[in-house]
């Protein structure tokens, strides 16, 4: 599997990595021209595996309004809130020929929440987040929202699993 392919299962994921170009890793502020200084024979790189973005991602929704977690059973849910395990659960990204990233994000939604805001503010926190960490280009993201969670519930779920 070439570095710049699509991948889409758990086993391509793993194994893949996402390789920037050196050049793209320049950073511009408003009015900042950087020129393309990569050199043609240089032997340099920059490689993230798919798990570093997706983890990036994952972290990033933590913090959206109406966003009560990724993707997972209550009790799961609840024990990997305490023990931080798995973060990358709900999370998966698709490599374009053009490098740049598609993310996919599965999450459970507080009940009363609007969810097309939800949608924009996750958009926002993951291109922000993956942009100024490894100055990947994303593509698109694509929300799916699996449960709804009401406030009690979660409380509820907690008492149980301790």
């Amino acid at each position: 599997m070439n570095d710049a392919s699509t991948t889409s299962t758990s086993e391509a994921q793993e194994s893949s990595l996402v390789q920037l170009p050196v050049s793209a890793m320049a950073q511009t502020t408003d009015d900042d021209v950087i020129e393309d200084v990569e050199d043609a024979d240089s032997e340099d790189s920059l490689t993230f595996s798919n798990g570093v973005i997706e983890k990036i991602v994952a972290i990033a929704c933590r913090d959206v309004p109406g966003v009560v977690g990724m993707k997972g059973g209550f009790f799961k849910r609840v024990q990997e809130t305490l023990t931080g395990a798995d973060l990358t659960k709900g999370v998966t990204v698709e490599v374009m020929q053009d490098n740049s990233v598609r993310v996919n994000i599965s999450i459970l939604m507080a009940y009363g929440a609007y969810a097309p805001q939800v949608f924009e503010d996750v958009k926002k926190a993951v291109v922000r987040e993956l942009s100024s960490m490894t100055g990947l280009e994303v593509s698109g993201v694509n929300l799916r929202i699996e449960d709804v969670i009401a406030a009690g519930e979660l409380d509820d779920d907690e008492r149980e699993a301790n």
